[in-house]
């Protein structure tokens, strides 16, 4: 199921729907990086050139699940 969280991202408010499966991941990155979940999604939305938000997101996630296996 879809969980719909919102943003302010350069100023401007976003709302990003992702599985909870891949918001637990980003939670529990931010939580361990000692940064919020918005300063999370805000370097991330920094790094994903032309790429959706959401997809953005969720191969970070993938990649931080990867790195942790």
């Amino acid at each position: 199921m879809l969980k719909k969280r919102s943003f302010s991202l350069s100023g401007h408010r976003t709302s990003v729907a992702l599985e909870e499966e891949f918001w637990a991941v980003l939670d529990n990155e931010a939580q361990a990086t000692g940064q919020s979940l918005a300063a999370l999604v805000a370097r991330i939305d920094l790094s994903r050139g032309s790429r959706a938000l959401a997809s953005a997101l969720r191969l970070h996630a993938l990649a931080v699940q990867r790195t942790n296996i």
